[in-house]
């Protein structure tokens, strides 16, 4: 089934504690003391990234339907247009970050707002994503695990719930409804799921052209997915190392293998006749080697994770598979 967008600190001592595992946890002297209400440090970048994201995020969106309403003065009343788009991206990624924040913040471990990243023009989705810097050790794995996972599980669900509201409003168009070919979506296994069971059945010659809610929704789970690479200080690589220890090397070095691989494909398969791959993945993969492959140690090692929270571990594995599409853009 094809799916369209028309578009124009240093290493901490070890502690080793022979508390049983039902005991408390041991916590170190900096996280003895209940989280105190942050006092934002520069606040006013926040605020400021934030309101520019909008803004580049809106105009995309808008761009997506074929206006430019940055173009004059008088076409700014066309940003209107994007709205739904980055109103609903944005949420994604606010209730992804947040999680990680509010997270970090029930463990005593400090952490700055989110710093959204504009990027107008350059990208079709107006936006880098966005970010938060933990400012203190993470105590231990189950501290870890649980604010490794919070974003991803918050904005998956955002994401999906999209998914299921966009689909019920986007149109099932005849293939050759358009003189300039539009953007080809993979579609990652869930997004597969949710639109047999909204869309009616697609012929051969049609197509489904996404409505902007839904293209967010899209957006949503490629980051989900994005994010869960077992790799470094992305979000995988804080639960991958939470679950497996020490093992986590060889997972990221794997991990970290195949995004170029699927990049030097990407690019081969657009010069020679083999089926279509992305070379973006190569692009992430020079990103992903400026922070490092792996994952640095918490406060404590030996504290292990109870059974809840490695069925949460497991479930983010079970997200990345569902969300994620080796091909995510191709241009028939």
């Amino acid at each position: 089934m094809n799916f369209w967008r028309n578009t124009v600190p240093p290493p901490m001592p070890v502690i080793r504690t022979a508390l049983a595992p039902s005991a408390p946890l041991p916590q170190p002297a900096w996280a003895s003391t209940p989280a105190q209400p942050p006092v934002p440090r520069r606040l006013w970048l926040h605020l400021l990234l934030f309101a520019l994201t909008t803004l580049s995020m809106t105009a995309a969106g808008a761009m997506q339907q074929g206006v430019d309403p940055l173009s004059s003065i008088k076409a700014l009343v066309h940003l209107v247009e994007g709205i739904p788009f980055a109103a609903t991206l944005l949420f994604i990624l606010t209730v992804h970050e947040f999680g990680h924040y509010f997270a970090a913040r029930r463990w005593g471990v400090k952490a700055s707002l989110p710093y959204f990243l504009p990027l107008p023009y350059v990208s079709f989705l107006g936006t880098l994503g966005a970010v938060i810097k933990i400012r203190s050790p993470i105590p231990h794995k189950r501290a870890l695990l649980d604010i490794g996972a919070a974003g991803p599980i918050a904005g998956f669900v955002i994401a999906m719930v999209a998914c299921c509201a966009g689909l019920a409003r986007s149109a099932v168009v005849p293939v050759d409804s358009f003189h300039v070919a539009p953007i080809e979506l993979g579609a990652p296994l869930l997004f597969s799921a949710i639109a047999a069971l909204v869309l009616p059945p697609i012929g051969s010659d049609q197509m489904v052209l996404l409505d902007p809610i839904a293209f967010a929704g899209w957006v949503g789970l490629f980051i989900t997915a994005f994010n869960l690479f077992p790799i470094g200080q992305l979000d995988g690589g804080h639960i991958v190392y939470a679950l497996f220890g020490p093992a986590h090397r060889h997972i990221a070095r794997t991990a970290f293998a195949i995004l170029p691989a699927m990049g030097v494909y990407g690019m081969l398969s657009l010069l020679w006749d083999l089926p279509q791959g992305w070379p973006g993945w190569l692009a992430l993969a020079f990103f992903l080697a400026l922070f490092g492959k792996e994952h640095p140690a918490p406060y404590d090692t030996f504290t292990t994770l109870d059974r809840r929270r490695r069925l949460v571990g497991y479930l983010c594995l079970l997200i990345f598979v569902v969300c994620f599409a080796p091909v995510p853009f191709t241009t028939p």
